[in-house]
């Protein structure tokens, strides 16, 4: 094989005296592909060539599937391609909203493209569905994902807000589908929200963590205050209104001044979890992982349940404590 390729392929060159290991161009269909063969010492390369694919069990495409694939990337252009498989079966292409934002959609292509659509992969908080047609192309669906991010831009917009002006204690690193941001209110209060992402404007839902005697205030101006959400204004500035407060900042504050550890494991994080049970003694204060703390008050005698609520003492100022297996606190 090593004597036959070199006529045939006058851009691949040997790379060893061995003459096992070439490197070069070779071009198809007018296109010029840089490749690197490594052949086994004893030169049957049909034999692993015809090992490899037993294994890996790919489908055969016919020949109009490759000559349609290139065609269409060359319509859609190679800069918005950012990653294609040796096999040309899955593509990642990458674009940017109006905002500057980068995002990725990914497309596993079947053998029947373009008569089939591929699957197509995103981090949307919402399903995307693409209209395909047989006479369809990657351009159409490149398209209709500018169209989808455009039309989730309020909603990053607000998240991006939060996740640039607060503290966000979960998730540590929100994936754009994440809807969810737990936002650091003081010491061991903080607040957890849901936004809607067809509906970004509105309230959204909340719920507090924390001592009793720090959340309750909040829960109360918030119920008290919910006709003045005004959908022309933020979230972020909306929910500083109705709970009349100013988030820690990230200009003076360390997200160490809320990341405080469990009192019973001394770590922070716990299987992706952070504090969110805190001992409702002001004197006290002390955080705990749920788990932690159930675990804990499962352990003591003078324990008791009832239904999902646990009554105990705190591990610290063995004072009241209640642990319910619910963390959803409105």
């Amino acid at each position: 094989p090593a004597l036959t390729a070199a006529p045939r392929c006058p851009l691949l060159l040997p790379q060893n005296r061995e003459r096992t290991a070439y490197e070069g161009f070779v071009s198809a269909q007018g296109i010029d592909f840089h490749i690197r063969i490594l052949l086994p010492t004893d030169f049957q390369l049909k034999n692993e060539i015809a090992l490899k694919n037993t294994q890996d069990l790919h489908i055969p495409r016919p020949p109009e599937y490759y000559s349609c694939l290139v065609r269409d990337l060359e319509i859609l252009g190679w800069n918005k391609v950012a990653y294609l498989d040796t096999g040309l079966t899955t593509i990642k292409l990458k674009a940017e909203d109006s905002c500057g934002r980068q995002h990725l959609i990914t497309l596993k292509l079947n053998a029947k493209y373009p008569t089939e659509p591929p699957d197509c992969l995103v981090d949307f908080p919402v399903p995307f569905a693409i209209s395909w047609m047989p006479q369809s192309s990657l351009l159409d669906i490149y398209n209709q994902f500018l169209v989808a991010l455009e039309s989730l831009k309020e909603f990053w917009d607000a998240m991006d807000e939060i996740d640039g002006k607060t503290w966000v204690l979960e998730p540590e690193n929100p994936t754009r589908s994440a809807t969810t941001r737990r936002i650091a209110i003081g010491n061991n209060v903080s607040v957890s929200v849901e936004v809607d992402p067809r509906h970004p404007a509105m309230l959204p839902e909340c719920y507090f963590l924390g001592a009793d005697h720090a959340v309750n205030p909040l829960r109360t101006k918030l119920n008290n205050n919910m006709h003045l959400w005004d959908p022309e204004i933020s979230l972020l500035q909306n929910l500083k209104d109705l709970l009349e407060i100013d988030f820690p900042s990230r200009a003076v504050l360390e997200k160490s001044d809320f990341a405080k550890d469990c009192g019973i494991c001394y770590a922070y994080r716990l299987n992706g979890t952070t504090p969110d049970q805190v001992c409702d003694d002001p004197r006290c204060g002390q955080p705990f992982h749920q788990a932690c703390l159930y675990e804990w008050l499962q352990g003591l005698p003078s324990s008791r349940q009832s239904f999902n609520v646990i009554f105990g003492e705190c591990p610290y100022c063995n004072k009241p404590l209640t642990l319910k297996s619910s963390m959803k606190k409105l």
